[in-house]
C-alpha cells in the first residue's frame, strides 16, 4: 500500500490543477482563477482557438473515446460469452470487472510513468495497450485469456484517463482550457454510446459477434497511435526536465500572440507551491473535506450506475423478457439518454449549484429505481415498460453525480493538496466501482434482481441525505472561500 501511494504521490504532482475524468465524465472549469491551472497567463487574447490546437487536443481525446468504448462494449458481450464460455455469475463478473482493477493500477503508474518519461510516451504506451488488448480479446481460446487481455486495457484506461484530460489542460491556452478538456469528457461518453451501437449492429451476426464487438475497439487505438507522432510534448512537463527553451517554443506553437515569458514564469511558480504531503489530509482542519470527497467518490459508484452500464444487457435479457438483441438495441438508447443529460449537466452546473445537482440526482435515481424494482415484481416481461424507469435513472445521474461529484472533488480542498486529495480519491472511486461490479450478479443469485435494486434505491436515499448535511455549496465562490468554509466549522 505504501508503494501504491508513493505512485499516487507523483501522480498527484501533475493533476493539482486538473479535473482527471473516470467511470463518469466531468464538467468544464468555470474560471480560470478558481482553479490556478498550471499554464493559464493574463496576456490578453483574441477568444479564437487555433486549428492546431483543436487538433491536439482531439488526437489526445481519442484515447478518452478508447475509455468508454471499452468499459462499455462488455455489456453486450457479456450476453454472448456466458454462453460461448459457459460462465457462472461469478465467472461473469470476474470478466466485467478485471478491467476495472486494471483500471487502478494503471493510474496509480500513470503518475510515475508520465512524469519521467513524459505525457506523450504514457499516452502511446496506453494506445499500445489498448491495441493488444482489443486483439487479445477478440481471439481467446481459453477463460484466462481473455481476462488478461481485458486487465492490459485496464492497464491503458487507468493510465489514459489520468493523462488524456491533463495534456489537454496543460497544452491548450487558458482562455480555451475548459472546452478543449471537455472534448476528453465528451470522447468518453460518445465511446460508451458507440460501444452500445456497434454491439447492437454486431448482435446480428450469427456468431463469433462478441469477438468482433472487441476487436472493433483496435481502430481508433490505431489512430490514437498514429496522432501522438505528430502531437507536442506538455510545456509543463517540457518546463520540470529544464527545458525551458523548447516549452517556449511550445506555448507559442499553441497561444500565439500570448505573454509566453509570462506563462512561463506561472507554471514554474505552480510547480514550486506543490508542498502538500498525504500526512496533512489527515490533519484535523482537513479531516472533514477530505472524508467529504471520499463519500462522493463512493457515493457515485454505490448508487449502482455501472450495474446498468456494464450489465444492462443480462438484466434486460433475463429480467424483462426482451431478447438478446433487443437488450443489446435498448443499451442504445440508454447511452443516448446518458450523452444527452450529460451536455445538460455541462450546461446547467455552473448556474444551478453543485448541490441542487447532486440532490437532484441521488433523490431522482432512488426513486427511478424504486419503481423499477417494483415494476420488475409485479409488471415482469413489460421490456418497454421496465426501460422507462431505468432511463430516468440514467438521466439523472448524468445530470447530477456523473458530472457534479468530479467538479465538488476539484474544489473542495486547498490548492496545495488537491492533486493528493484527488488521487486517494480517485483510488477509492476505482475500488469501489470493481466491488459493486464484482458483487452484482452474485447478489442478484443470492437475493433476487428485485432486492438488489431496492437496496441500490435505499443507497440512493441514504446518500441524499448524507449529501443535504454535509456538502456546502460551492457556485460561485473562490478557492480560498470554499477552504474558509472548512477553517470557520473548525472555530
Amino acid at each position: 500500500m505504501m508503494e501504491l501511494c508513493g505512485l499516487m504521490h507523483t501522480s498527484a504532482r501533475m493533476s493539482r490543477n486538473c479535473l482527471t475524468h473516470f467511470p463518469q465524465p466531468c464538467t468544464t472549469f468555470s474560471r480560470v482563477r478558481e482553479h490556478n491551472l498550471p499554464i493559464a497567463t493574463i496576456a490578453p487574447h483574441s477568444g479564437k482557438i487555433s486549428l492546431y490546437v483543436v487538433l491536439i487536443a482531439v488526437s489526445a481525446a481519442i484515447s478518452g473515446l478508447l475509455f468508454g468504448y471499452d468499459t462499455a462494449v462488455i455489456n453486450g458481450a457479456l450476453v454472448y460469452l456466458r454462453i460461448d464460455f459457459n460462465l457462472s455469475p461469478f465467472a461473469t463478473e470476474q470478466v466485467a470487472s478485471v478491467l476495472l482493477w486494471g483500471c487502478a493500477v494503471g493510474a496509480a503508474l500513470a503518475g510515475f510513468m508520465s512524469d519521467r518519461y513524459g505525457r506523450r510516451v504514457v499516452l502511446f504506451i496506453a494506445g499500445i495497450l489498448f491495441c493488444i488488448s482489443a486483439l487479445g480479446a477478440a481471439f481467446p481460446t481459453q477463460l484466462w485469456q481473455l481476462l488478461v487481455a481485458r486487465a492490459l486495457g485496464g492497464l491503458a484506461i487507468g493510465s489514459a484517463s489520468l493523462i488524456a484530460p491533463l495534456y489537454i489542460a496543460e497544452i491548450a491556452p487558458a482562455h480555451a482550457r475548459g472546452k478543449l478538456v471537455t472534448l476528453n469528457q465528451m470522447a468518453i461518453v460518445i465511446g460508451m454510446l458507440v460501444a452500445f451501437m456497434s454491439n447492437y449492429a454486431l448482435a446480428q451476426l450469427p456468431r463469433d459477434n462478441w469477438r468482433w464487438m472487441f476487436g472493433l475497439g483496435a481502430i481508433p487505438a490505431v489512430a490514437l497511435c498514429i496522432s501522438l507522432l505528430w502531437i507536442p510534448e506538455s510545456p509543463r512537463w517540457l518546463l520540470q526536465r529544464g527545458r525551458r527553451q523548447r516549452a517556449g517554443k511550445v506555448l507559442r506553437q499553441v497561444s500565439p500572440g500570448s505573454d509566453v515569458e509570462s506563462a512561463l514564469a506561472e507554471i514554474e511558480k505552480a510547480i514550486s507551491e506543490e508542498t502538500g504531503t498525504y500526512r496533512e489530509l489527515l490533519s484535523v482542519a482537513l479531516r472533514k473535506p477530505m472524508v467529504l470527497t471520499m463519500m462522493l467518490a463512493i457515493i457515485q459508484q454505490v448508487t449502482g450506475v455501472n450495474t446498468v452500464l456494464y450489465y444492462g444487457a443480462i438484466v434486460f435479457a433475463e429480467h424483462t423478457g426482451a431478447t438478446a438483441g433487443q437488450a443489446i438495441g435498448m443499451n442504445v438508447v440508454v447511452g443516448i439518454v446518458n450523452l444527452v443529460f450529460t451536455i445538460a449537466a455541462l450546461i446547467m452546473i455552473d448556474r444551478l449549484g453543485r448541490r441542487p445537482l447532486l440532490l437532484t440526482a441521488t433523490g431522482g435515481m432512488g426513486i427511478c429505481l424504486l419503481a423499477f424494482a417494483a415494476m420488475l415484481r409485479w409488471l415482469p416481461g413489460h421490456s418497454v415498460l421496465l426501460l422507462v424507469p431505468v432511463l430516468g435513472y440514467i438521466a439523472c445521474f448524468g445530470f447530477g453525480l456523473g458530472s457534479g461529484v468530479w467538479v465538488c472533488l476539484s474544489e473542495l480542498l486547498p490548492n496545495r493538496v488537491r492533486g493528493r486529495a484527488m488521487s486517494v480519491a480517485t483510488m477509492v472511486l476505482w475500488i469501489s466501482v470493481s466491488l459493486v461490479t464484482a458483487t452484482f450478479l452474485s447478489l442478484i443469485k443470492l437475493f433476487t434482481v428485485e432486492v438488489v435494486f431496492l437496496g441500490y434505491a435505499l443507497l440512493c436515499a441514504a446518500s441524499f441525505v448524507y449529501i443535504h448535511f454535509n456538502l456546502p455549496e460551492t457556485k460561485n465562490r473562490t478557492l480560498e472561500e470554499i477552504a474558509s468554509i472548512w477553517l470557520k466549522e473548525k472555530v
